[in-house]
């Protein structure tokens, strides 16, 4: 990894990605966001791993871009590459993590700000710390939430308090996240970790081709009329049918045991 700035273990089909600059909040350089793209896009290809989980080493999940990796201190100096960056370095992550056919968990230990929130939020499920804050700090330095939350954050929390988070920049505790259905649930410090842990050996026994469908449905549900998506629906659900998954879990339904999904 890129001086141990990210790690990644594996256990019983989960990959678990740490974001590992505590120093920095674990704010992200170039190559952070190259390495974690790149662990995503393996993980996203790899049928031993049925379950992602992202989380930040330390007392932060992420502070978003570290501002010292691409420093502008007068005006003589040249302007970043803010479409460079973008366009190589964070949006492929959050396509990665959504067009993902398995499911990706954050663990938000700590604050996330920035860029860092919105790869958490571009999650399918995000279980914060209690002590944990998030922040679109983006307006802070002239800029706009970026990494998908400009289409992520008005679809979670609707268009008033996106605008609110985005204009004011103001912290959002992890309570008042979940209590907007920012996040999934909030948890107490201590037990974030097995919390995320006992969820990611869950989904990486569970039927993840159907896991696999359930989001692309969803993902495509905003631009669709219910007509459309009704018959998206029968599709789908005509597949999912003929799958191995659904046969073993009708039979360990009437045999009153728990299934062996193979996601197939």
């Amino acid at each position: 990894m890129v001086e141990d700035h990210l790690l990644s273990g594996r256990n019983a089909g989960v990959l678990t990605i740490t974001l590992n600059r505590p120093d920095r909040l674990n704010a992200f350089t170039a190559a952070m966001t190259a390495e974690l793209h790149e662990l995503l896009r393996d993980a996203g290809s790899d049928p031993a791993v049925r379950c992602v989980v992202v989380t930040g080493a330390g007392r932060a999940f992420s502070a978003g871009q570290d501002l010292q990796d691409r420093t502008v201190t007068s005006d003589d100096d040249e302007p970043p590459n803010l479409y460079e960056s973008l366009e190589e370095r964070y949006n492929p992550i959050v396509r990665a993590i959504t067009a993902m056919s398995k499911p990706v968990i954050a663990a938000v230990n700590g604050v996330a700000a920035g860029a860092g929130a919105n790869l958490a939020l571009a999650c399918d499920l995000v279980y914060a710390a209690r002590s944990a804050k998030f922040i679109q700090a983006f307006s802070k330095i002239g800029l706009i939430p970026d990494s998908g939350g400009t289409w992520t954050l008005p679809r979670l929390v609707g268009s008033a308090r996106a605008k609110g988070l985005a204009l004011l920049a103001e912290p959002l505790s992890a309570e008042q996240a979940a209590e907007w259905g920012m996040i999934w649930a909030v948890v107490d410090d201590d037990e974030l970790h097995e919390t995320v842990m006992t969820s990611a050996a869950t989904l990486a026994t569970g039927p993840t081709l159907g896991y696999a469908k359930l989001k692309e449905l969803l993902a495509g549900s905003y631009g669709r009329s219910l007509d459309d998506q009704l018959d998206r629906e029968r599709d789908m659900q005509d597949l999912l049918g003929r799958s191995a998954d659904y046969r073993e879990g009708v039979r360990a339904f009437f045999d009153k045991r728990p299934p062996n999904f193979t996601g197939s």
